[in-house]
């Protein structure tokens, strides 16, 4: 860490932090990618004194209590690591809706994070605000840490995360091609009730098989073969637990997968669900076929095409943040 800055009193800044999907397809817990044009905006300021405030100006429900809000944690661990106390006041501009699928919590703890840290001339290197902000997700998913949203979310593109004792991170390439559809349906999944659905035990000749996929997923990354990430990304260990929260679950992938994607998965815990396209063209007729899925079960939609970005966390003087 660099040597700890002096600060004024009330110094602010506005920070956007972006969507991401965690999980890939394969890679739960290990994998995510960073969405564009589509996250969480904050305002934070600093002060002289000790002490925590959230306020919530966005259209989503935020807890009362700051105990339950996922800034708290990962704050209070910067703000340890730091080992000056300062008075913080938290502003929630724009927000994901909580329960999404892709990494509401996540985006709010990586802008908290990533705001101080620019405020306070960048003691922390951006691998440990990806620490810093696990703690939020620990929060959210009943005290499982894990950084497959908040890794992208801070870094930008896509992320591996190696190993977590300690942090391993590794960013991969993103192939010029690689985009997607996300349709977040009308519907709520939490991160918990999504987690404890999941077997505690995996039979061997599944777990061959997704380390195979998780393989042929780093592989097509690093090589630039959209069609290879497209055959790799599937979940033969945690989608069979969680697309029974999605109606019409499979049903919707043969339909995108004929039109010409090349993947549909879940997006981290859900509900959302993103299709791999090697184009924007496909990608947003895909978005359509989506939407048109969910309304046959009176399901309305949010439905997102992206290119996946290569920036991640950011101050917004020279971002133009559409919403």
């Amino acid at each position: 860490m660099k040597n700890k800055s002096t600060f004024a009193p009330m110094r602010k800044i506005r920070v956007f932090a972006p969507a991401t999907v965690a999980n890939m397809g394969c890679g739960f817990d290990i994998m995510g990618m960073t969405l564009d044009a589509v996250g969480d905006v904050l305002s934070v300021e600093i002060g002289e004194g000790d002490d925590l405030k959230i306020i919530n100006k966005s259209k989503q429900s935020l807890p009362d209590d700051i105990e339950q809000n996922v800034i708290t944690p990962a704050v209070r661990a910067f703000v340890a690591a730091y080992g000056v106390p300062m008075d913080i006041t938290v502003t929630v501009e724009h927000k994901i809706a909580p329960g999404s699928g892709i990494g509401s919590s996540a985006a709010s703890s990586s802008a908290a994070v990533y705001a101080l840290n620019e405020l306070l001339d960048h003691p922390f290197t951006d691998e440990r605000l990806v620490e810093f902000a696990m703690e939020g997700e620990k929060l959210i998913s009943g005290g499982t840490p894990h950084a497959d949203n908040v890794g992208p979310s801070i870094l930008g593109g896509v992320v591996l995360l190696r190993g977590y004792d300690p942090l391993d991170v590794v960013r991969l390439p993103v192939p010029g091609r690689f985009c997607c559809a996300v349709a977040h349906p009308d519907i709520m999944v939490s991160t918990r009730e999504a987690r404890e659905v999941l077997p505690k035990e995996i039979p061997l000749r599944l777990a061959v098989k997704q380390w195979g996929n998780v393989a042929g997923l780093v592989a097509g990354l690093a090589e630039g073969d959209v069609a290879l990430i497209g055959r790799s990304m599937k979940d033969v260990v945690v989608e069979p637990y969680r697309k029974h929260f999605i109606p019409g679950f499979d049903e919707l992938r043969n339909k995108v997968l004929e039109v010409g994607a090349l993947a549909m998965n879940i997006s981290g815990a859900g509900p959302s669900v993103f299709a791999l396209c090697d184009n924007m063209t496909l990608a947003d007729k895909v978005g359509e076929v989506m939407k048109a899925h969910f309304l046959q079960y009176n399901i309305d939609s949010r439905i997102y095409v992206s290119k996946i970005s290569n920036r991640g966390a950011r101050t917004l003087a020279d971002y133009n943040f559409e919403g």
